[in-house]
């Protein structure tokens, strides 16, 4: 039913995780060294195991850090994975080409440190890809305004998430003019901000998805932007910026 009425009412719409993907392909090659920030069980959605299985095979090196170790121990793509905090990254300067954060950024406590910190170990121009909630979007009002015992229900009813995978949330790099501002303070370029409506979340209550598709299909044009759901950002390492680095964490020694 539900693909039925979108198909009728937001035609034109793609599933932001879809997006995200299309995005990353464009930065992964034979010669990338690439980390994933707070990987959890995988890095796309899990119906995507095979392609995401063909991404990670396509690079020079692929790593993956998160702080909750049933997560870590949960992800099957990865082979080098590490439970450590990304306020300090055990890895040295300009370790990797790639670092890519897949609804990740929006836990992020103090995203000016921990950006400058993903900077830190990212090569000259190399590349920060992001995929994330709009912290305008109205599922993100929704989540602020439930108490946190019917948040979790309502997570596990709606995505499928059980409770121990479900984190605190802070949404301090979640809008289009914080992540602008971000980045040129933590020495960034901003190569592409997309500001995305995905599919409803109430995909799976029929009487509640046809009035959720008619606003998804209100936002997807140019006066509700700033409004849609869902950001994907890519920034690049400007190398003439901020050129004294901070000095290299030594608990990594693997470069």
């Amino acid at each position: 039913m539900y693909w039925a009425a979108r198909r009728a009412i937001a035609p034109a719409l793609r599933y932001s995780q879809s997006t995200y993907e299309d995005i990353l392909k464009q930065y992964v090659n034979g010669d990338t060294r690439w980390i994933d920030i707070g990987c959890g069980h995988s890095i796309l959605p899990h119906w995507r195991a095979e392609q995401e299985k063909q991404l990670v095979k396509n690079c020079k090196v692929v790593a993956g850090i998160d702080y909750d170790l049933d997560s870590l121990k949960a992800h099957s793509t990865i082979s080098w994975k590490l439970r450590g905090d990304i306020t300090k990254l055990p890895f040295r300067n300009h370790s990797f080409d790639l670092v890519t954060a897949n609804m990740v950024v929006e836990h992020l406590e103090s995203p000016h440190v921990q950006f400058q910190e993903i900077r830190r170990i990212l090569k000259p121009e190399g590349i920060f890809l992001f995929h994330t909630p709009n912290a305008f979007g109205y599922g993100v009002f929704m989540a602020r305004l439930a108490p946190e015992w019917l948040k979790k229900k309502l997570i596990y009813l709606l995505e499928g998430r059980q409770e121990q995978d479900v984190f605190e949330t802070y949404y301090r790099a979640n809008t289009e003019k914080k992540i602008t501002e971000l980045a040129q303070t933590s020495g960034f370029d901003v190569l592409k901000i997309e500001m995305l409506a995905t599919d409803a979340i109430f995909a799976k209550v029929p009487p509640l998805f046809i009035p959720e598709l008619f606003w998804i299909r209100m936002l997807m044009t140019k006066p509700f932007r700033s409004l849609r759901t869902n950001v994907i950002a890519v920034l690049q390492n400007n190398r003439y910026r901020f050129r004294e680095d901070v000095p290299a964490i030594k608990i990594g020694q693997r470069n």
